[in-house]
């Protein structure tokens, strides 16, 4: 039953992703987001640590102290942050590096999906912003797209779907400068 069940969640997730990238325009992206879930290595071990209740990469990571899915996974969707790390020239060390808005604007749409899918009945449109405001991994994000995804997450939350996707369509996706940016 677990793979199933998987394969039910992921397709889920998928679906809402999908939803709102062709709300903001993102439609090739909102078509291949995340395929990398059916692969076998990502799938099968999905199936295998399947709770349905959070990422079943949080289960293997905490049986294994890694998660060879999410290995696999973050190194093939450029939706996040930790796609976008590299070896700096200068300092021969591994730092973030700026992320394109649409693929930051994917990340939206894919923290709000695994929310409503994991949070059921429960989520709201604040459930995003504060996941991302507990978790230790805005550390680790590229100063300037932290900046910018709270600052979506914060209009998704305050404003709600309608309002901060107009917004990430017709402004933050054709380069219109961030309030901050502003002079």
């Amino acid at each position: 039953m677990k793979p199933w069940k998987h394969f039910k969640t992921i397709t889920r997730h998928r679906m809402i992703v999908m939803g709102g990238c062709f709300r903001v325009g993102l439609y090739r992206q909102g078509l291949t987001h995340d395929l990398s879930k059916y692969s076998p290595t990502e799938f099968w071990n999905g199936a295998r640590y399947y709770q349905g209740v959070r990422s079943p990469n949080a289960e293997e990571r905490e049986e294994k102290g890694y998660s060879e899915a999410w290995m696999h996974h973050k190194g093939r969707n450029r939706h996040h942050y930790e796609y976008w790390t590299d070896m700096n020239r200068q300092t021969r060390c591994y730092e973030a590096v700026y992320m394109p808005r649409r693929y930051l604007a994917e990340q939206v749409m894919d923290r709000r999906a695994a929310c409503m899918v994991y949070q059921g009945k429960d989520y709201t449109s604040a459930s995003p912003l504060t996941y991302f405001l507990k978790s230790r991994e805005r550390e680790l994000m590229h100063p300037e797209n932290r900046r910018e995804l709270e600052f979506l997450l914060t209009m998704l939350a305050e404003q709600g779907e309608k309002a901060a996707f107009h917004y990430i369509r017709y402004h933050f996706l054709k380069g219109s400068p961030l309030p901050w940016e502003v002079k």
